[in-house]
């Protein structure tokens, strides 16, 4: 494409974004129901919640094997995925996944630089397959008035720049047109639920086709997507075991906008035999609703709600493409490393997300305090990453990110990264003014993608690549997650390791034998401090090491709740600095010009015996691990160097990809003695 027929697309596609937003979204992201749609749709449900199961599927045996993954993958089944020009079917997403190239919907292959050994496609359960459908002509479906606009849209040569506006545009009427028909009788519900169960189906047969036991795992999975009253991101994505006995019809926003009625459906189904897992995502764009301290009807939380929730949601997704959920800046003051991949509006909108109770480091320290009150914790838990790709692709690579927004986000100037042409940028200035966005002397598309990040993937410590025993890893929150690269990291703890265990031959096993691995509890001793067990492996296709961490939240008997960061390993064998608690300067440095990296710096592993001096056994406290690679250009960097124009001032420049241990949790000495009795 030439530049002048990309500033011509950018100028189209920017209005068909203006169109989109004037349906309820302020910017070109994909979750348009936590605005005015949700608002629109209003709160009753439009289905009858169901437990109806499917026919046993067949499940084959398994053999051993180490694994990265993603849960989190939208195909052409998701509404919003087909709105950006998406038609890659959950087939296609798992062949990307296995190495393969897959078509982009701008036109061009993507493949990974080297296969996942794990995928989930979560697609939407509300309007599952309907947009889709809606786009065969050939349809019955098609030939509602409400499917009208996106009649033909789903055949892959009518991709063009009118068809992109049509795609946006045709949700202002599409999504509410259907439900305000279910509502009123003119549509028949059980028509949109037909299409639903076909979509459904078609789904889990391609996982069953894709499972490659000991290879390649596969797992049966949607989302869940609800929002607070106020636009709170609450979306989840739901992670079935096995393909058996899978429910005919996944629970939705359509069943209730209430995540207690999800868990509740979520039990039932385990009642059957059904084992299931919810994991949620973007608490970071919650404004607070995520992790708060009353249940949804605005009761202070209790120890039923703390059994049902995490009994259902053991894990949380701390990063991914729309920002890191890690922690924010204002939270944690005394973290240097705290302001990363920050993306700080409420999902789909430009309105600013509050971060407390928005963010996993502070509802770690909020489950503590709940501890501290005599309630359980809702909020022990472990840590996944995810792409939450809307091209059935994960783009994770910083260095050849190409989106997760379909047409919307293909090239530099939609992306937010390279300034707009003139004459783009004076259109939108002069008839769409809230796209236009003026950083310095220079004019960029206002988009929420020049917030996203090309992260993350979960990691997983499992004996074997099945389903049974990811899943049960899972449950234990034996993994972590990092912003992108293939980073090992594992993280144990004891009262009892033996000195030197990390140097040891078998250390592994034998921390194993007489300590917990991360996402488990350890009861406090008297008498003694915990030791700590870290080793980071850096990914050989990415950055060496700089620094391994310890981050630590605890409580007191007044129920406050501290947090510290603490260096425990630096590269070059370096030694932390005791007063600071911080390694020295590696002097890892990043030529923004050419995006090359200072050269003989970093490591390809780190590791550490560690013991925490400020240990108090009565005091409740969790621990986790974070290693950091030496910086590296950012996405937006990579853009510019290639466009031969400066890196957007407003945006970062460079980035530190990393990596998080889930935590393990101690409990405070009463509290062990009074288990034991």
């Amino acid at each position: 494409m030439t530049r002048a027929g990309r500033f011509a697309f950018v100028l189209l596609t920017a209005f068909s974004m203006l169109a989109f937003a004037g349906f309820g979204c302020s910017g070109p992201d994909e979750d348009t129901d936590t605005t005015d749609l949700m608002k629109r749709l209003g709160g009753d449900p439009v289905f009858e919640t169901t437990t109806e199961l499917l026919p046993p599927r067949h499940e084959r045996a398994p053999e051993t094997r180490a694994l990265f993954g993603d849960l989190h993958v939208h195909t052409t089944y998701s509404f919003d995925a087909f709105a950006f020009g998406t038609l890659a079917t959950p087939y296609d997403a798992y062949r990307y996944a296995k190495g393969e190239a897959i078509r982009h919907p701008g036109g061009f292959d993507v493949q990974l630089k080297q296969p996942l050994d794990f995928y989930a496609v979560t697609d939407h359960a509300m309007f599952l397959g309907l947009a889709f459908e809606a786009g065969d002509v050939e349809t019955e479906f098609s030939k509602l008035a409400a499917s009208a606009p996106l009649n033909g849209l789903n055949n892959p040569d009518n991709m063009g720049l009118l068809s992109t506006t049509t795609r946006l545009k045709s949700f202002a009427s599409f999504l509410p047109d259907l439900v305000a028909g279910v509502r009123d009788g003119s549509i028949d519900a059980n028509q949109l639920l037909d299409i639903t169960r076909t979509a459904w189906l078609d789904t889990i047969e391609a996982a069953d086709q894709f499972y490659d036991p000991g290879h390649f795992t596969t797992f049966v999975a949607y989302e869940y997507t609800t929002s607070s009253d106020d636009s709170g991101n609450l979306h989840r994505n739901v992670i079935f075991k096995n393909s058996d006995n899978i429910p005919a019809v996944p629970f939705s926003r359509f069943h209730s906008q209430n995540p207690e009625d999800l868990w509740k459906w979520m039990d039932a189904l385990r009642a059957k035999g059904v084992e299931s897992l919810a994991i949620p995502h973007n608490s970071n764009g919650s404004n607070g609703q995520m992790f708060k301290l009353v249940d949804w009807a605005g009761n202070p939380i209790d120890d039923a709600y703390v059994d049902l929730r995490i009994r259902n949601e053991p894990l949380v997704e701390i990063t991914q493409v729309k920002g890191t959920s890690e922690t924010h800046p204002s939270l944690s003051t005394r973290d240097e490393w705290a302001n990363f991949e920050i993306a700080p509006f409420r999902v789909a909108t430009s309105l600013p997300s509050a971060p407390p109770g928005s963010y996993v480091r502070d509802a770690l320290r909020r489950g503590l305090a709940l501890e501290n009150q005599g309630v359980g914790n809702p909020y022990s838990l472990g840590f996944v990453g995810a792409s939450d790709t809307h091209t059935a692709a994960a783009s994770l690579d910083e260095s050849n990110y190409f989106g997760k927004l379909g047409v919307l986000d293909r090239i530099p100037e939609l992306r937010g990264s390279v300034p707009l042409g003139f004459f783009t940028g004076l259109g939108l200035r002069m008839f769409a003014p809230e796209l236009y966005n003026e950083v310095g002397d220079e004019a960029y598309i206002s988009s929420p993608s020049s917030a996203f990040g090309a992260s993350g993937i979960t990691g997983v410590w499992a004996a074997e690549n099945t389903r049974e025993s990811i899943y049960e890893a899972f449950r234990r929150k034996e993994t972590f997650a990092t912003s992108g690269p293939r980073i090992q990291l594992r993280f144990f703890a004891s009262f009892d390791f033996d000195g030197g265990l990390i140097d040891a031959p078998g250390s592994v096993a034998r921390a194993y034998e007489t300590g917990v691995a991360m996402g488990s509890e350890l009861d406090a001793q008297s008498g003694t401090r915990p030791e700590f067990l870290v080793w980071a492996l850096a990914d050989p296709q990415g950055a060496p090491l700089q620094r391994v961490q310890i981050i630590k939240g605890w409580s007191n008997s007044a129920g406050e709740t501290f947090e510290e960061v603490y260096d425990v390993a630096c590269a070059g064998g370096a030694k932390v600095n005791r007063s600071t608690n911080r390694c020295p300067d590696n002097g890892a440095r990043v030529n923004i010009e050419d995006c090359s990296t200072t050269p003989g710096t970093g490591v390809a592993q780190l590791r550490k015996q560690w013991r925490d001096r400020d240990y108090d056994p009565d005091q409740r406290a969790f621990y986790y691990a974070r290693v950091l690679e030496n910086p590296t250009c950012r996405w937006s960097t990579w853009d510019a160097m290639r466009e031969g124009v400066e890196p957007r001032a407003d945006l970062a420049k460079t980035i530190q990809e990393r990596a998080w241990s889930s935590p393990i949790w101690i409990a405070p000495r009463q509290v062990s003695a009074a288990s034991v009795n």
